[in-house]
């Protein structure tokens, strides 16, 4: 059976991306290769980050479309954490696209979107 062990996205601005990421707490090389660039998470899985014009040379019909099919969400180590990381990326000039709320699911929790509008959400445990 397959396993699923990368998750790709297309970026238009890879060293913003980069940037963002890095924020997040992403162990990201300085430099991309290729347009290429990639982190392992503690369980092996790979966040892949590929500019455009990489995905174009393979799929050369390939466009960038609007939509929101994607979200990433990272665990923080408590509700402050979820608030500081939030509070950090807005300040770099990142869109903060919900405040950190106390959700009725018992989580703190916060909305933020990456420099292509994938959604990232930050959430930690209330108690």
């Amino acid at each position: 059976m397959p396993e699923l062990n990368a998750i790709g996205i297309a970026v238009s601005d890879l060293r913003r991306s980069m940037l963002f990421y890095r924020l997040l707490g992403l162990d990201l090389p300085e430099e991309a290769q290729d347009g290429h660039v990639e982190a392992t998470m503690a369980n092996g899985t790979r966040l892949m980050f590929d500019a455009e014009d990489v995905i174009a040379s393979f799929l050369p019909n390939w466009r960038r479309t609007d939509g929101n099919q994607v979200s990433l969400a990272f665990e923080c180590a408590s509700p402050a954490e979820v608030d500081e990381v939030y509070a950090r990326i807005v300040a770099a000039g990142f869109e903060g696209e919900k405040e950190p709320w106390d959700a009725f699911w018992g989580q703190r929790y916060a909305l933020l979107g990456d420099p292509d509008g994938v959604r990232v959400n930050l959430y930690a445990p209330l108690a």
